[in-house]
Parts: C-alpha cells; sequence; structure tokens
C-alpha cells in the first residue's frame, strides 16, 4: 500500500518525554510526515471506499503510533541472503539499522547503489569499513593507514575489534584527527576511563568479555595487568597475507556464532575475579566518567545471554528458528553442544557474569548514561533476524529499564546518537514516514512493543497481513536453503 495515507483515530506517543496525544490523524506522503492533527479536526476527511483525496485510511482506533524501531547494533549485510534476513527485520517493526560489519566492497556498492537491500527492508543508516584486527591493524602504523583508508572510501565509522591497547589508542588518535567516529569493543586489558576520554563514541556489548566489568573492579589493576601478561590467540602474521580480509572475515564469522567458546583460562580466571570484586561505587563512577564524556553504551544483552547461557534449553525450542536455514542451525547447535561441555565452574562464571552485565545496564541507565539496543543478529548464534531485538526489549526491562526507556533506546535517543533528530525519533510533520503501529499503550509495559499491527516505512504501509506474509515467505525459503 503505498500513496498518502493517514493512520486515522490513533494515539501518538511522543517517547522524548512520554506524552500521548489520543485521536489524531497523522498522514504521510511519500518519505514524510506531512501532518498531525485531531481526527475530524483537519483536511483528511474521508470516504466509504477508505480513501482520503486520493490516498489511503487506516482505522487505527485505540492503537498507538511510535517511531519505527531503529537496530543499533546488526550485521544483515553478510555474506548470505541479506534479504531475507532484512526482510524479518522489517517485519518485526525494525525501519532502519546501524551496519556493525562493513568491507571495502559494500562500501563500493553503496557508493554505487547496488548493496543488496529489497524494497522491503530498514534503511541502512551507517556502515564501517573492515573490523580492526590483528591482519589491518596489527601495529600502530597499519592501524592509522586503515583508518586513513576506510575514511577515504566513504566508511561512517571506524570499528575495532580484536587489536591490543597501544593500536587501539593509535587508531582513536587518528580517526579523532580526521573526525571519524571510532566505536566497538574495548581491547583486552585497556584502560576503559582513557578509551572513553579519548572520544570513543559508542562502547559495545559492554565490553565485551572481562571489558566494562574490569572497570568495575576493586582489583581492576590486578586485572589488566594479568591479561598484559598473557600469551594473545589472535597475532598479526609476521608478513603481509593475501587476501588478509576475507580470511579475517572467515575467522570473524565463526568466533562470532559464541566467542565465549574463545575464552582461555585466564580469560575466565580474570572474568571471575572482575565478579568476586565488583563494586558499585567505581561502577558510578565509570557511569559519571561516561556522562561526562558522551560515551554511549549498546549492551547487547541478549547477544551477551545467548554467547553466556548459550545451553539454555529455551534457545534449541525456539519456535522462530523456522526462520533459520538448517546449516546455520547446524552451526549453532554444535557452538551450542561445545559450551555445554564446558566445565561446570566455566559455566557458572558466565552466568554470574550475565547477571552482572545486567545489574551494570540497570546500574548505568540510572546514572544517566545513553543506552542504545541493538541485537547483534545476523551471524550470533541462537539470534533470529528482527526478533532478536524484541529479546533485547525484554532484556533491557529485566535489567530495570523502564517502559520508556525502552522505547527511547531505539527511537527518540537512536535518533539522538545519529545526530538525526531533525528528521527521526518522534511523530511530527517533517519526520520520516517509518511508524510502528501498536495495539496497546508501549508506556504502560516493554512487552506492548511486540504487538504490532502494521509498518509504515518510507510511506508504504505493511498490515499485520502483510508482515505474516513476509515471515511466512522467509520461513519457506529458509527451508529448502
Amino acid at each position: 500500500m503505498s500513496g498518502s495515507i493517514t493512520l486515522r483515530d490513533v494515539t501518538v506517543v511522543d517517547p522524548r518525554d512520554g506524552s500521548l496525544a489520543p485521536a489524531m490523524d497523522v498522514t504521510v506522503a511519500g518519505e514524510r510526515i506531512v501532518s498531525v492533527v485531531p481526527t475530524g479536526g483537519g483536511t483528511a476527511g474521508g470516504t466509504a471506499d477508505g480513501t482520503t483525496n486520493g490516498g489511503t485510511v487506516v482505522d487505527a482506533a485505540g492503537q498507538y503510533v511510535v517511531p519505527g524501531y531503529l537496530d543499533m547494533h546488526a550485521h544483515p549485510l553478510g555474506p548470505k541472503d541479506p534479504a531475507g534476513s532484512l526482510e524479518l527485520m522489517l517485519a518485526n517493526g525494525i525501519t532502519g539499522f546501524r551496519q556493525m560489519a562493513g568491507s571495502a566492497k559494500l562500501l563500493e556498492q553503496r557508493r554505487a547503489g547496488t548493496l543488496p537491500i529489497p524494497p522491503n527492508a530498514p534503511e541502512l543508516l551507517l556502515m564501517p569499513g573492515e573490523i580492526l584486527n590483528p591482519l589491518n591493524a596489527g601495529t600502530a602504523e597499519t592501524a592509522v593507514a586503515t583508518v586513513r583508508r576506510q575514511k577515504a572510501n566513504g566508511a561512517d565509522f571506524i570499528k575495532v575489534g580484536f587489536v591490543t591497547p597501544p593500536v587501539f589508542f593509535a587508531a582513536q588518535a587518528e580517526a579523532s584527527r580526521l573526525g571519524i567516529p571510532i566505536v566497538g569493543h574495548l581491547p583486552t586489558g585497556i584502560d576503559v576511563v582513557a578509551a572513553s576520554r579519548g572520544g570513543m563514541k559508542s562502547i559495545e556489548h559492554l565490553g565485551p568479555g572481562v571489558g566494562i566489568l574490569a572497570g568495575c573492579s576493586t582489583a581492576e589493576v590486578e586485572i589488566v595487568e594479568r591479561l598484559a601478561s598473557a600469551p594473545s590467540r589472535l597475532k598479526a602474521p609476521p608478513f603481509k597475507v593475501p587476501f588478509a580480509e576475507k580470511i579475517a572475515a572467515r575467522v570473524i564469522r565463526k568466533l562470532v556464532v559464541n566467542p565465549s567458546l574463545m575464552a582461555g583460562d585466564v580469560d575466565v580466571e580474570v572474568l571471575r575475579r572482575a565478579i568476586d570484586t565488583f563494586d558499585e561505587d567505581k561502577a558510578l563512577a565509570l557511569a559519571a566518567r561516561f556522562v561526562a564524556d558522551g560515551t554511549w553504551q549498546v549492551p547487547t544483552l541478549i547477544r551477551e545471554r545467548t554467547s553466556e547461557l548459550s545451553d539454555d534449553p529455551e534457545y534449541r525450542d525456539d519456535p522462530n528458528l523456522r526462520y533459520v536455514a538448517e546449516p546455520t542451525l547446524r552451526q549453532w547447535r554444535e557452538a551450542s553442544g561445545k559450551f555445554a561441555a564446558l566445565a561446570a565452574p566455566v559455566k557458572a562464571t558466565f552466568r554470574d557474569a550475565y547477571a552482572l552485565r545486567m545489574r551494570i545496564t540497570g546500574l548505568f541507565d540510572r546514572a544517566g548514561v545513553k543506552i542504545l539496543a541493538g541485537s547483534d543478529s545476523c551471524g550470533a548464534g541462537w539470534e533470529v533476524p528482527g526478533f532478536a531485538l524484541h529479546q533485547e526489549f525484554d532484556q533491557l526491562a529485566k535489567a530495570g529499564l523502564s517502559p520508556l526507556r525502552v522505547l527511547q533506546t531505539v527511537t527518540s535517543d537512536a535518533a539522538a546518537f545519529l545526530d538525526a533528530g531533525d528528521t527521526r525519533g518522534a511523530v511530527e510533520p517533517g519526520k520520516a514516514a517509518d511508524l510502528v503501529l501498536l495495539g496497546a499503550n508501549p508506556l504502560e509495559r516493554t512487552d506492548h512493543l511486540h504487538d504490532i499491527r502494521g509498518v509504515l516505512r518510507a510511506g508504504r504501509f505493511h498490515s499485520r497481513d502483510d508482515l505474516e506474509a513476509i515471515k511466512g515467505r522467509v520461513a519457506a525459503a529458509r527451508s529448502v536453503t
């Protein structure tokens, strides 16, 4: 359904302040909202066949409209079937995403307008080049060169992955000099405060690993020194490797299914130490640092849960696995089996680590740290694209975020992070015609964010039946893959 569309008699939710405006008509034309007026008080008019001034009226009485959800950490533009993943995301109310793994090829395709994005898909908001790793950033010099190349290729930000602290700070300094944001992982053994002060725009996964947990520990110095003295399992080769980026991409894809399986004895030891020496005052001091520096957090709690509680039976029994191709399911089951075989004390450490991540997320939120919702779907084990972001909503709620705060993480706060408050993050004239129609008030309960009755994406309306049809097509395609 396209053309001028009016959502008739809907309650408009403003995520910026939690206000509600009942009995409104929201009209969109093309890719923008053109009016938001009281029902019966505007120019929408209406006819018996449901059209208005050449457009269409959707009866939304008793329903609520919010800005479209923005998944701020996802990987749908991968080598296998991005179309199906993107369509599942749209069917779950996601109208935009921050792509967290890029490449020179993807950046080139974006410039040429040939990215493999279908019509029924969320908008690509931001994309980096290749994640910084030992093959393209094994030394400070190569890291600086890679940052420069990615900036020249049109990357929107630099994503840090598996590098050493000296390499990280060299890359951060060059990114700052070039005026390009740097985000991503905290390298093992890094000074978290120094990374924040240096201008890291967002920290993903609360680290990952011991990451931020070390900064909340009374044994932080001991933990950092212990990690610094441990041998690295990801090292730069002593010579230039042909097709290095392709090799790195394959290694990283295998790693991201469940990073917990890469943890060695030292990693588990320091993780246990960080858990046992957690100090709330240190956590609050770190939160104050993040607030002062404007350092955002994208905790991806569902990603951490599927890694650190990988053998939870609920994942194997998830009915949404019908949207996952069998080869991918085999990979997930294999990784889960390996996790289940870990020693009981190791699994207990991971469980306790996840509980602490939940506690820290709630503490950070209450302290005013800016938080974004991201799923890390498309590659991570037990994460079904689209549905995973809704699981993240539930985890954020369990961590203590109010329904309004959860809504803000994917709407108004996401718009602020993107410096797009003028065009996103609220339902008002001039903003993007990317909207989600809900059957119940999302300010009352977080799970009301799951009750999607329709999605407007770039001015095209998808009814609940349309969204179910999209899911059905993806499930059918994946069943024969």
